[in-house]
């Protein structure tokens, strides 16, 4: 049997899925809110580093087009500046 993950053994991907199972709702849900700030900092990170002249304010919108898509970020944000 194939495992998720290439580097997985499937004994240590079984051990994985039971606990994931026995994990409570709110550990779950930690869980995921780690995963997205995690997400968000390298995300953040990448914009820093490809896009050093731009403020703060103009990184946290090209990860809203990252993170929503253009038109949803739009939407949400206004226009994107002109990128």
């Amino acid at each position: 049997m194939r495992t998720l993950a290439r580097d997985t053994s499937a004994e240590a991907e079984r051990v994985l899925i039971d606990l994931l199972r026995q994990a409570s709702p709110a550990r779950k849900l930690a869980m995921m809110l780690d995963a997205n700030r995690t997400a968000r900092m390298l995300a953040m990170t990448g914009l820093r580093e490809r896009h050093p002249e731009e403020s703060e304010s103009q990184l946290r919108r090209r990860l809203a087009d990252l993170w929503l898509g253009p038109d949803l970020a739009a939407k949400a944000y206004g226009p994107s500046g002109g990128k």
